[in-house]
Order: C-alpha cells, then sequence, then structure tokens
C-alpha cells in the first residue's frame, strides 16, 4: 500500500528480559539521525493500563518525567530528550489505560453506532492514530513498545505497528529488536538461545526485525553475529553486539561505529540525511569518560532510597555540571526518615546537600531538618520543589513560628507558610490536577538566579500541588530567605535564594527537566561550580 505520509517509522520492540535498555537504543538511533540533519520525534508506547505515570510508585517504576505540556510520563521520556536534546509533548507518551478510556467513553456516547467494540480493529486502530499524529511534520519517528514481546498486556500493541505498515508502507518502516545474550561460566560460552526465541516470538506476531540489537555484560566473540544471522534472518550489517558501556552517552556513537545509522539510512532511504555530525556529543562523552583529581560529596536528603532510577533526572544533572567543572561527584544516598533536627551526623563531611521533590509526609522533617542544617552550617544547597518547601518551613522556623508546615504535613498547623494552591481544594486526591509542565518565572534584577541565567524570565517544568503562602512573604524576606523568582503576575513563589551561604538556591518546579549532557541547567552549574569554589 502506498505511503499516507512521508515520514519513516522507526519501531524499537524488546525481547528475553526487560531492561535491557530499549529506551536508552531507541534515544540513541535517534541521536545518529539527528546527527545526520533530520527532524526527529520519538515516542513511548506503553502497554500498561495506567492513563498516565503519575500515580505509578517511583520506588518500583523509577521517576515520573514531565513533559513541557504538562504529560506525566515513564522516565524514557527524559531519556529522550537528553539524548535528542529537544522538548517533547504529551503526544510522545501514550499508555494503555488512555486508549482504553477513551474508547469506553466514545462507547458510551454511541460513538460506534451499535458495533462490537474490539481489541482489533478499535484499539489497534486508536493506537496507530496516535503513532500517525505524533509523526506528522517528521523526517523520521521512533516508538518504543514498552515491555518485551510475549508479555500478556503487549500483543494489540505489536498488531498496531504490523498492520501500520500496510497503511505507510513496509519500505517505510524499520522495526529493532533488543535481545539479550547471557553468558555461561560453567560452559565458558555466550548463548544465543534466547535471542533467537525473542526474535521467533516476534516474526510469529508478523514482524521481522530488520536490526538487532544484542546486550550482554561483556563483548561476546565476534561469531555470535553469524549465528544470530543465520537463526534470525537479520543482516550480518544490520546486527549490533552493544556489552554494557561505561557510560549510555556512549551508545550512539558505538551503534555509529558498528554502521547501524548508515545502514538505517540506506534502508529507509533517507536521502535527506547528512554526513554525521555528533563531534560536541563525542567531546561531552570524552568529558564523562574522564578522571579528576578533585571528588565533590554530595548528600541527596532522599526518600524513595535503592534505586538510581528514582532521581535519575537529578544524577544525570549533577554529573553534566560535574563533568563540565572537571570535577568527580560522589552522590551520597541519605536516608531522610533518619535525619532530625538533633540526628544530624550524616550532613556532616558534604560539600553540598541537595533535597530533592516527593509527595507525603514520609520523611518531610529529615528534609527540613536537612534545610535548617545547612543554614546553621553554611552549606551550599540545592532544593528541588519540595526542597524549596522544606527550606521555606525551615526558614520560617529559625524565625520563631516552631509549628510552621506545610498543609500536606499538617492540614491543622497554625502557621501553613505552605499551602494548597487556589482552585485545587475541590479536586483533592485525584490525578494529573496539579501544576504540570512549563510555566514562565520573573528573576530578580540583583538576584543570583538572573546571574547564573543571564535573562530576566525563564520557562521551567513544574510538578505539584502546594505553593508558598503569601501570608509569610514579607517575615521570609525579613529572615534572609529572598523569593528571587515569581510568575509573572507576582503571585506566586517559583525561586528562593538564602543570604549568607556560599549557594542556597530552591525552586518550586524541577531544573533537572531541562538539563542535557552536554548543556547543564545553569542552577545545578552554579550549585557545583560553588562547591569546587569552597
Amino acid at each position: 500500500m502506498a505511503a499516507i505520509n512521508a515520514t519513516r517509522y522507526i519501531f524499537v520492540t524488546g525481547g528475553v528480559l526487560s531492561g535491557l535498555g530499549k529506551g536508552i537504543t531507541a534515544a540513541s538511533i535517534g541521536n545518529i539521525l539527528k546527527s545526520r540533519g533530520l527532524n526527529v520525534n520519538i515516542q513511548k508506547l506503553d502497554p500498561y493500563l495506567n492513563v498516565d505515570a503519575g500515580t505509578l510508585n517511583p520506588a518500583e517504576h523509577g521517576e515520573c518525567f514531565v513533559t513541557k505540556d504538562g504529560a506525566e510520563t515513564d522516565l524514557d521520556l527524559g531519556h529522550y530528550e537528553r539524548f535528542l536534546d529537544i522538548e517533547l509533548t504529551r503526544s510522545s507518551s501514550v499508555m494503555s489505560g488512555r486508549i482504553l478510556r477513551d474508547l469506553i467513553e466514545g462507547e458510551r456516547a454511541g460513538k460506534y453506532l451499535g458495533k462490537t467494540v474490539q481489541v482489533v480493529p478499535h484499539f489497534t486502530d486508536a493506537i496507530q492514530r496516535k503513532v500517525l499524529e505524533a509523526s506528522k511534520g517528521f523526517d523520521v519517528h521512533i516508538v518504543e513498545i514498552g515491555g518485551t514481546v510475549g508479555d500478556y498486556e503487549s500483543p494489540a500493541f505489536f498488531e498496531a505497528i504490523r498492520e501500520l505498515a500496510d497503511k505507510v508502507g513496509r519500505e517505510n518502516c524499520l522495526y529493532v529488536q533488543v535481545v539479550y545474550l547471557p553468558y555461561l561460566g560453567a560452559s565458558k560460552e555466550t548463548k544465543t538461545k534466547p535471542a533467537q526465541n525473542a526474535v521467533r516470538d516476534l516474526r510469529s506476531l508478523g514482524i521481522l526485525p530488520d536490526v538487532l540489537v544484542a546486550r550482554s555484560e561483556e563483548m561476546p566473540p565476534e561469531s555470535v553475529v553469524g549465528k544470530l544471522s543465520m537463526f534470525t534472518g537479520v543482516d550480518k550489517e544490520a546486527i549490533a553486539l552493544l556489552p554494557n558501556a561505561e557510560t549510555v552517552y556512549e551508545v550512539p556513537l558505538l551503534l555509529e561505529k558498528k554502521g547501524i545509522g548508515n545502514y538505517i539510512v540506506k534502508k529507509l532511504h533517507l536521502k535527506k540525511a547528512n554526513k554525521p555530525d555528533n563531534k560536541q556529543w563525542e567531546k561531552m562523552v570524552d568529558s564523562v569518560k574522564a578522571s579528576y583529581d578533585k571528588k565533590l560529596a554530595v548528600g541527596v536528603v532522599a526518600k524513595y532510597l535503592g534505586n538510581e532510577d528514582t532521581y535519575m533526572c537529578v544524577f544525570e544533572a549533577l554529573k553534566s555540571a560535574a563533568h563540565k567543572h572537571g570535577v568527580e561527584i560522589d552522590i551520597k544516598w541519605i536516608n531522610a526518615e533518619k535525619i532530625t533536627s538533633r540526628a544530624t551526623s550524616r550532613l556532616k563531611n558534604l560539600d553540598g546537600i541537595i533535597v530533592p521533590g516527593g509527595f507525603g509526609e514520609r520523611g518531610i522533617e529529615g528534609k527540613i531538618a536537612a534545610a535548617r542544617f545547612a543554614i546553621d552550617h553554611k552549606v551550599p544547597y540545592l532544593g528541588l520543589c519540595l526542597g524549596m518547601q522544606a527550606l521555606v518551613i525551615a526558614v520560617a522556623r529559625k524565625a520563631g513560628l516552631k509549628s510552621a508546615n506545610s498543609v500536606e504535613v499538617n492540614p491543622k498547623t497554625p502557621d501553613p507558610v505552605i499551602h494548597v494552591m487556589d482552585g485545587q481544594q475541590e479536586l483533592w486526591g485525584t490525578g494529573g490536577t496539579m501544576r504540570l509542565g512549563n510555566y514562565e518565572c520573573v528573576l530578580g534584577k540583583d538576584s543570583k538566579a538572573r546571574q547564573l541565567y543571564g535573562r530576566a524570565k525563564v520557562e521551567e517544568r513544574h510538578r505539584h500541588r502546594y505553593e508558598v503562602n503569601n501570608d509569610y512573604r514579607d517575615l521570609l524576606e525579613k529572615n534572609g530567605l529572598h523569593l528571587s523568582g515569581v510568575s509573572p503576575d507576582g503571585r506566586l513563589v517559583e525561586l528562593v535564594e538564602y543570604d549568607n551561604n556560599p549557594f542556597m538556591m530552591a525552586s518550586q518546579f524541577h531544573p533537572e527537566f531541562k538539563s542535557r549532557p552536554n548543556r547543564p541547567h545553569p542552577m545545578f552549574d552554579g550549585f557545583i561550580a560553588a562547591l569546587k569554589k569552597r
């Protein structure tokens, strides 16, 4: 069938097991195609029955990433934005729950005129519409399918991308399968059977992969390529052996070195593609892999512990700023529940403190204690969302309001320095009702923030329901907390700075979402610069 538009489609699927790096692979393919001057978009199709990622537990699923238009998404979109240096929209994140909700609402409204509503064609058609709508105006649209082939919830998504090739033309589609090659120590050999089976499962669904990315712990023997090609039907030149890299940012360069970029350009007849130019990315990777003599210890006072994915963007922003300044970063996990006003020994010997975002009562007193410790001991401090609220509460308590708190923690506090934002009370407890996405912030003329940003007005991403209570602005200002960033109408406090500290800045927004590996966010840049100087 003739193509219905000029866009080329790349579908990235997974096999054998989850967590192989489909998101990194998809983002890396986007990176090497963008380096050829192509206009690239990227999208995640997730079979979860959730409507969005806003209610998923960070400890299980990693951080919730927020797009510029306020969609709460899977953390893979953070990888996409960092690798492609673009700002995505809600169209780049699609979950089963949202499609099913729309289908059921349509059926209740009589949209289907009494017809039986089925997985095929109604659900699969809806998936395809999401893909086609997101691809408009782009040379290449990359689509990652969450999970692995064979998952119970995934068949409709695989059927949808199979059918889509008929609509846009098979010559305009390319399927990439990411598989795993385990190494058996007993026999001292790399086994390809799991990968073979995963490809066979995909082929049984009517999808023949064009490219195979074979992940492993160490580099397997080159003979593995021939064996994989024989049993999967994938060209040898389209098989990339990808052992663990020193940094994920090296993956685009490794795929390029293996010829995958040229293979994709040739396979999809991308005549607009130029020669790859990724020199800036190569320079950044070199800085990431370099060794530095100076090491900075940064304590992250957190409540979601044990998994770096829970604060992925924060860590990546920290690392990129550290590499820019030629220092090593040593991230120390600090359990917020173990910190009290009297037990702050865990905070000693740190070069700096970060208090990231979060929700709920658990660990909040530890975050407030960390902010107070930073004030009293002049330790550089960076607060992110809840980290700003913790600093506001700490300053208010230091000023004499001993019971100052957030209404999220204590609805009956006599001094609600942090309260629920106007107009949200009636939406209490529901999802997707917070201040989400990009909002403008006006920076004070003499503020350190304006010096760091180099401009008077910025746009940053939010994910929160609570705000600084304006009734306490004067008290906070008189006690050294400058409200250096506010909304354009002046009603909402967006950023604060504290006197008498090498660096103490906190924002209601999440600056980590807009940081890039080759261009760290100004707030992280300033934080690391202050630590290095100190």
